[in-house]
């Protein structure tokens, strides 16, 4: 009798884990949908679209410093934003190796009226935590993880789902996907 009690309380633990894992995973996909309906950007398009807006005059490096992405998938996602002329680049008239990434009119436009990242919303909140509930989000994370198997899998601080550098086609794309495999 104790033994199904207590199989019974652990299954409850198990299945309220599982639950909050499907929140944070289900917030981050409807959060990246809400993004793309209402600007026609992915989160780290927007992120990258900020970080230039605040730093003003700044190198593909230190973008991807900025935003904690690599240089190739800064790169990437420069390239996809210029073609939808939402940024230029110029190269420096000081050092002809660096290269620094503008916005344009039309990007100023939609970042005014751009909702906030899901992890800018996180970030306001985690900021106000005290020291030792920040330490035990993480740690516990961390375990997540690592439970998981997902330690060594390399991810962004994004809160994204699917590949940092896609574009929105490319989500659109993947729907249809989806719902041809279901059928």
């Amino acid at each position: 009798m104790i033994l199904q009690i207590t199989k019974g309380v652990l299954l409850k633990r198990i299945e309220e884990v599982l639950i909050a894992l499907r929140r944070v995973i289900r917030a981050t996909d409807l959060h990246s949908k809400y993004l793309e309906k209402t600007t026609g950007l992915t989160a780290p398009q927007i992120l990258l679209l900020q970080a230039i807006s605040t730093m003003g005059q700044a190198t593909i490096g230190e973008l991807a410093n900025k935003i904690s992405l690599s240089q190739a998938t800064v790169t990437t996602i420069l390239d996809r934003l210029e073609k939808r002329n939402l940024i230029t680049r110029q190269r420096s008239e000081q050092d002809k190796r660096k290269v620094h990434a503008y916005l344009t009119e039309e990007a100023s436009k939609v970042l005014i009226n751009a909702p906030l990242p899901l992890q800018d919303q996180f970030t306001q909140q985690f900021t106000d935590l005290h020291e030792w509930e920040k330490t035990m989000i993480i740690s516990s994370l961390q375990r997540v993880a690592q439970m998981m198997d997902a330690q060594d899998i390399d991810a962004s601080p994004v809160l994204d789902i699917g590949l940092i550098d896609r574009q929105c086609t490319e989500l659109n794309n993947s729907k249809t996907l989806i719902k041809e495999d279901k059928i």
